[in-house]
């Protein structure tokens, strides 16, 4: 498969870039999309809610009366769930949210998000994104020219430099990560895979070269 290359200034050079079908043209497996998809935004959770139960809420050690012959119904504690300033009952409690999901899976989602996005052309790969000064205007101008200054997009690059990082990091829905370290939600939480050349090669050998 053959995708096509921008330059910054928005215009389709005449030179292509060969990738791999197994990567970038394989029929999407939404399942997997949505294991991989599950298990990432819950592992990411983490899992210190609390709250006190009626044997954590201070006082309420004493009986406050008599089990018989008051008249009043028995009690054992002035914090039992039921009174005002008691403990809760069933509350959240410290856990792990860990999923787990096979390596196979997770490779299977990452190549079914990649495809979707070149079958729908919302995957862009421009030739060079090296910006030399922390500019966001220039950062602005490149996806003006490429007329996706409106768009929700998600910047892979193979090497994020200081200047391209400071670049983009104070616009609205632009959002820059290696491209060695996306996930299937980072791939998929855009409108816009913006990638250059060097990100494209490497993830085409990363998710080649697994099983």
């Amino acid at each position: 498969m053959k995708l096509d290359i921008y330059n910054k200034a928005g215009s389709k050079l005449t030179d292509t870039l060969e990738v791999n079908d197994d990567v970038f043209g394989i029929e999407p497996n939404e399942h997997c999309v949505y294991l991989a998809v599950k298990a990432e935004q819950a592992n990411i959770r983490q899992g210190t809610h609390a709250s006190k139960s009626r044997s954590d809420v201070s006082g309420g050690g004493r009986k406050p009366w008599r089990q018989k012959g008051t008249g009043r119904s028995r009690i054992g504690s002035t914090r039992n769930p039921s009174r005002v300033h008691g403990g809760t009952a069933f509350g959240p409690e410290p856990r792990d949210y860990f999923q787990k999901v096979n390596k196979k899976v997770k490779l299977l989602a990452r190549r079914s998000v990649l495809s979707q996005k070149v079958a729908e052309g919302s995957l862009w790969v421009v030739d060079d994104l090296t910006i030399t000064e922390p500019r966001t205007r220039e950062f602005v101008q490149l996806l003006e020219n490429l007329k996706l200054a409106d768009k929700k997009i998600t910047v892979l690059v193979a090497d994020v430099s200081e200047s391209l990082w400071l670049s983009s990091r104070n616009l609205q829905n632009v959002y820059m990560i290696p491209a060695q370290d996306a996930s299937t939600y980072d791939l998929l939480d855009n409108q816009v895979l913006l990638v250059d050349r060097a990100g494209i090669e490497t993830i085409n050998t990363q998710l080649t070269n697994q099983p």
